[in-house]
């Protein structure tokens, strides 16, 4: 049951990506075609585009429910493993838990940074290059900026927003872990979050 609730975790994230990054997709090949129209194309850019922003946030927040889901469900797990791995004396070589810090979780090393590499991150760049295009357009477009400062403006409001939300998966999955332990949160995260498929994430 715990392992059927770790999957669906996965998949839930896996689904919520694709969901979004399709209606970017659409959003964008409907500008596309609206570019060819004069006039059309502001209004369209800046309406499709915040809202598909939008959608962006409430993935990557549910992305990061479901690593602090799986996180939760594969201590449970672990916990099972080890009452296992103490029921005679010989149980242990097949149950006992790798050692993270010398052979790394399932043949894989993490560190407190691996966070960068979560299905939660990659949806978190792709939403804080849209939200600096957005930015830059409107600048651009209904303020008249020239289009120097419009891309610098976006660039800086990209570069922030992923900072922003690196911290937020981190303060998130961290807080599940006593601060000595907090390296093993990258492990969590890879695993559960699309760094890996199966659960720890």
């Amino acid at each position: 049951m715990l392992q059927s609730i770790a999957g669906s975790t996965i998949n839930e994230a896996g689904t919520r990506s694709m969901i979004y990054l399709s209606a970017l997709s659409g959003g964008l090949v409907a500008l596309g075609f609206a570019s060819s129209t004069k006039g059309l194309l502001a209004p369209l850019a800046l309406t499709v585009l915040p809202t598909i922003w939008l959608l962006g946030w409430f993935t990557i927040v549910r992305l990061v429910d479901t690593t602090v889901e799986n996180v939760s469900v594969t201590r449970r797990i672990e916990a099972i493993r080890a009452y296992y791995a103490r029921l005679t004396p010989t149980a242990h070589s097949f149950f006992a838990a790798e050692d993270p810090l010398s052979n790394g979780k399932f043949g894989v090393r993490y560190s407190r940074w691996s966070v960068i590499f979560a299905m939660a991150s990659m949806i978190a760049l792709v939403n804080a290059v849209l939200a600096g295009s957005i930015t830059a357009l409107a600048l651009a477009i209904a303020a008249r900026t020239s289009t120097v400062v419009a891309t610098a403006a976006g660039i800086g409001v990209g570069i922030l927003l992923f900072a922003a939300t690196v911290v937020y998966e981190r303060i998130r999955v961290g807080a599940l872990f006593p601060r000595p332990d907090r390296h093993h949160a990258g492990a969590a995260i890879s695993a559960s979050a699309g760094g890996g498929t199966h659960s720890p994430s």
